[in-house]
């Protein structure tokens, strides 16, 4: 089979791979990407010989003073090509073959052929390369029928699977991780393999892990992926608490839904409508604290009070070990899970102004990831009971935009500092600053004064007095 490479730099890489007498091939994920038509804009290239001196003269080739970033330790190098408004990663490597240690997934790496580099590879799709030199220029190298793989949706190892995955327990999260993306079938075999060495992923690095973890949450239906990492035993590894909420207890004839599941769904719904990453990390963990506050009452049956600050307060933790950024985007996730159920409890019952004041003051600019979250986590089967919470969810949705538009609540800092408060009555920092600033932004977010200067500064003066403060005369 021939593949019909049209990039400008297959044909350059061919004709230099000539004049220096070696093999040249495109192999990888570009070569999978070409046949499952996916965008791709990076381009690997194997050579027998030396990948660091055929990337410097196809570099220069192109411009002399073209920047090669190289990697002697790896014996890669790579280089920026910019083409048709795209900026691709060119990365060479000359073929080798690997061996591991039991305890490090570094290999000892030789100098090796063709074959010996398809049989190092993860799975049969990443497998397949296509020859660049300019008498086989496009011939198609499938020596574990990556092709048909690719055509049945089936993932497999070119090599027995437990050795593969032993070797580098990596490809286990891989795997997992190219099913969520491609939406294909672990086969059997492989996956049973996964499974037996399910604890060789200690030996990997959590950043490694959560990278992995990360593209599958941002698959197009993240579910794929969780579950089968629950199933082969890697979840309960690195991530714990999430394996905690799955299952049922029942007492008394009454159960509770299975949390891991439901979690799912929300996580699943959140993908429909939005491709952000941290939001879709809310919609994981915004259950996260059911498992710590689950009672059993005879009179109410299963409860979770509290779950949602629970929940909160473990994101900083769960963020910590699993090696996530503790910055802006950790206290976004804390927040929505903290606020989670805010809008529905406000759905439920009468959807009064100050309610959904106080709702926009708090959530900020996150109010409509945080309703995009609530709306996901209606994951009843009763129709009746999701068409109700979907308009009410509609009525709190018109609210906001109501209030926003008058009030202007969105992000607002009381019109009375602290600092107004102290040189109005000549004071110092003291406990009545904050009770005069605190009932001022209550009685904007009630609907007592309008959210401007002159009210907010009439109610100083009026709190001001009551507290026994006189202003300074002007």
């Amino acid at each position: 089979m021939d593949v019909q490479l049209n990039h400008p730099i297959y044909s350059l890489v061919g004709d230099v791979a000539d004049s220096m007498h070696i093999e040249a091939y495109a192999v990888g994920g570009v070569v999978r990407d070409y046949f499952l038509q996916r965008p791709c804009s990076d381009i690997d290239i194997v050579c027998v010989g030396s990948g660091i001196a055929l990337a410097e003269e196809v570099a220069h080739r192109i411009s002399p003073d073209k920047e090669v970033h190289v990697y002697k330790n790896f014996g890669t190098a790579q280089f920026h090509y910019y083409h048709d408004g795209i900026d691709w990663e060119v990365e060479f490597v000359g073929a080798r073959r690997e061996s591991y240690h039991r305890d490090s997934r570094k290999p000892i790496v030789e100098d090796g052929t063709l074959e010996d580099d398809q049989n190092r590879r993860d799975f049969t799709i990443n497998a397949m390369a296509v020859c660049l030199n300019r008498d086989r220029f496009g011939e198609l190298v499938d020596p574990f029928g990556g092709i048909r793989d690719l055509d049945q949706g089936i993932l497999r190892t070119p090599l027995e699977p437990g050795i593969t995955f032993s070797d580098d327990p990596l490809r286990m999260m891989r795997a997992i991780r190219f099913a969520s993306q491609l939406n294909f079938t672990i086969e059997e075999h492989c996956f049973q393999a996964i499974c037996q060495n399910a604890e060789r992923l200690k030996i990997i690095s959590q950043e490694r892990i959560t990278a992995e973890l990360n593209k599958i949450l941002l698959s197009p239906r993240p579910s794929v992926g969780l579950k089968l990492l629950q199933k082969a035993g890697l979840m309960q590894i690195f991530f714990p608490e999430f394996s905690r909420l799955k299952g049922v207890e029942t007492i008394n004839g009454r159960s509770h839904k299975d949390n891991f599941y439901h979690t799912l769904e929300v996580v699943d719904n959140v993908a429909q409508q939005s491709d952000d990453l941290w939001l879709r990390w809310a919609a994981l963990l915004h259950d996260i604290g059911k498992p710590a506050t689950k009672r059993y009452d005879e009179k109410t049956g299963w409860t979770f009070h509290g779950h949602e600050a629970k929940g909160a307060q473990m994101v900083k933790r769960i963020f910590s070990r699993l090696r996530l950024p503790l910055d802006a985007k950790m206290k976004y996730v804390e927040k929505l899970v903290l606020l989670h159920l805010r809008p529905i409890v406000i759905s439920e019952d009468v959807v009064t102004d100050s309610a959904v004041r106080r709702l926009l003051f708090e959530a900020g600019d996150d109010i409509d990831d945080l309703m995009i979250l609530c709306e996901a986590d209606i994951t009843s089967k009763k129709e009746e009971k999701k068409k109700r919470f979907r308009d009410n969810y509609q009525l709190v949705r018109r609210k906001l935009v109501e209030l926003e538009e008058k009030d202007r609540i969105r992000n607002f800092q009381p019109p009375v500092s602290g600092l107004d408060i102290m040189q109005t009555f000549a004071i110092g920092p003291c406990h009545e600053i904050g009770i005069i600033k605190d009932s001022i932004k209550d009685a904007i977010l009630d609907g007592t004064i309008p959210n401007d200067r002159d009210a907010a500064w009439q109610m100083m003066l009026e709190l001001g007095a009551k507290l026994g403060l006189k202003p300074v005369e002007s």
